[in-house]
């Protein structure tokens, strides 16, 4: 899983704004493509090309087939990358002799045909889809482009793709696409591929947050791990418990009820699924500020009172509160980094451990072990950080999500107990180590260690350290990554190219750190 965050501070560095000023001008040699690589990211699952080249209509139209043909998503979808496709060749020049006014173009069609009449996001919602442009029939020297899928999420995924086909050419001043016909076929080799933003540590605006979304979508990303509240801040406006948020570094960094909802259904037009995160009983200092009753202690502020039925009532009321907001069926209670001596050193505690004849690490597994117990009445799915699978693997509800952080080595004995996986390994996931070079995160692979093909589908994804290493590696197929690295540099300096011309500001891909700013002035395709 790829992380916006670190453990345990949490810091903001896969997209950074990178200023570069100079006095200097760098001339360059300039960009060639190599014709025998597919710049398409990710890699799809099979494709065939051609070697003709096609102008697309800046006029493009849609004509929506089958069952979902008129679903609000795909159209709002079609529209969006219509926009992007033909962001350079919008507008009216002021040097109209200069303009080149085509009449005829080879694609001005663009049909969609959808197979089921639902719209709804879950997780394994089919995202297949299989991408065509082609002559049409006859003797028509007319081309047509055509997405077939079973969903409107995999109508999105197929978009996407036909946008990366597309590119303006400013020879022309006309959008081109390249080594047609194309055949694609194509689906993601792991469900569950995402993102983890931590809002606590850090706030994020809800626009940020939102062109974040935008990103994620780029390199078919399908999930948002919010982190919305750890110990250092508590953002989120809770109704039933409205001093929860007093916990807030401030009055104007915080997320409404309104707010929350906004970035979910702002996720689904893109086909991602928001997974919501609140880290019980351990980094939940900031939820005393506006209940004070939850704090052991003034000096033991965190884990929560575990001696408390107030504890859990509010736990309980948090959880309602934020259902009505997050549809998604995973929801992630944490559960890492307890310091449980603190419940030993309170008096009140350890006279109740004692009653209970309870040690600090039984209190632990009783802590977590209620917290599901309120995730699923909610119907939720519940995640937690692996420290629990370590503590008290045989405890943990059968239907839990075990995430792996701490290293390498988890997700084969989960898996192997019967648990799904979501693979994050810190030494090569995670966003804050900015001296893991992209192709250690490229070649990190999964399902490392699990060998049965039944246990491999409790195996999960998360994304982002540079992430579209990580997010060709979970939705393209193992034996399409095999080539060398060398054609793969090539083409991630080509995508990461691709993220800033939309707006992306997609850090150097060579970087020894990843947040250090470009060495020098040079062309994107080469930093």
């Amino acid at each position: 899983m790829l992380h916006l965050s670190e453990k345990p501070h949490f810091i903001y560095t896969c997209l950074m704004l990178l200023a570069w000023v100079s006095q200097y001008v760098s001339l360059s040699a300039g960009f060639e493509l190599n014709h025998s690589l597919t710049y398409i990211w990710p890699l799809p699952h099979e494709l065939t090309s051609g070697n003709e080249t096609l102008t697309v209509n800046p006029t493009l139209s849609l004509s929506l087939i089958g069952k979902g043909g008129n679903f609000k998503i795909l159209r709002e979808g079609f529209r969006r990358y219509k926009r992007i496709i033909f962001k350079q060749s919008s507008g009216v020049s002021i040097f109209k002799n200069l303009r080149r006014i085509r009449s005829i173009y080879d694609i001005s069609q663009m049909r969609i045909i959808v197979n089921s009449d639902s719209d709804e996001l879950k997780l394994g919602v089919d995202e297949s889809y299989t991408l065509f442009i082609t002559k049409t029939g006859g003797k028509s020297t007319a081309w047509e482009a055509i997405i077939e899928v079973n969903t409107v999420y995999g109508a999105l995924r197929g978009l996407e793709t036909f946008s990366q086909l597309c590119a303006y050419d400013y020879t022309t001043k006309s959008v081109q696409l390249s080594k047609a016909p194309w055949y694609i076929k194509d689906k993601p080799r792991f469900a569950y591929r995402g993102l983890l933003l931590d809002t606590s540590r850090h706030y994020f605006p809800v626009d940020v947050i939102k062109s974040i979304i935008d990103s994620m979508s780029y390199a078919k990303l399908n999930v948002l791990h919010w982190h919305i509240i750890d110990e250092q801040s508590f953002p989120l406006e809770i109704p039933k418990y409205p001093k929860l948020w007093n916990g807030a570094y401030t009055k104007w960094e915080r997320y409404t009820v309104e707010d929350a909802s906004k970035i979910v259904r702002f996720a689904k037009t893109r086909g991602i699924h928001v997974m919501a995160e609140v880290d019980v009983p351990g980094h939940a200092k900031s939820w005393g500020v506006g209940y004070p009753d939850l704090w052991p202690s003034t000096s033991c502020r965190e884990p929560l009172d575990v001696t408390k039925n107030f504890t859990f009532d509010l736990i309980s009321g948090i959880f309602s509160d934020i259902r009505k907001i997050f549809p998604f069926e995973l929801f992630h209670l944490g559960g890492d980094e307890v310091n449980i001596g603190c419940w030993d050193n309170t008096p009140h505690v350890k006279q109740w451990l004692k009653d209970n004849n309870m040690k600090p690490k039984d209190a632990y597994k009783y802590f977590v072990l209620k917290a599901q117990e309120i995730a699923i009445s909610k119907n939720w799915t519940p995640v937690n950080w692996e420290e629990t699978f370590n503590a008290f693997a045989g405890s943990l509800n059968p239907q839990t999500v075990v995430h792996n952080w701490l290293g390498p080595g988890v997700c084969p004995k989960a898996v192997a107990k019967g648990f799904k996986c979501i693979f994050s390994n810190s030494d090569v996931w995670y966003l804050d180590h900015l001296d893991v070079p992209w192709e250690q995160i490229y070649n990190a692979e999964p399902l490392e260690g699990i060998d049965n093909e039944s246990k491999q589908k409790l195996v999960q994804q998360t994304i982002w350290p540079r992430a579209a290493a990580a997010a060709e590696r979970l939705w393209s197929t193992k034996t399409a990554l095999s080539a060398g690295n060398d054609t793969v540099l090539h083409r991630l300096h080509y995508f990461r190219c691709l993220l800033q011309r939309r707006g992306v500001q997609a850090a150097p891909v060579t970087n020894y750190y990843a947040r250090q700013p470009p060495v020098g002035p040079d062309s994107c395709y080469w930093q």
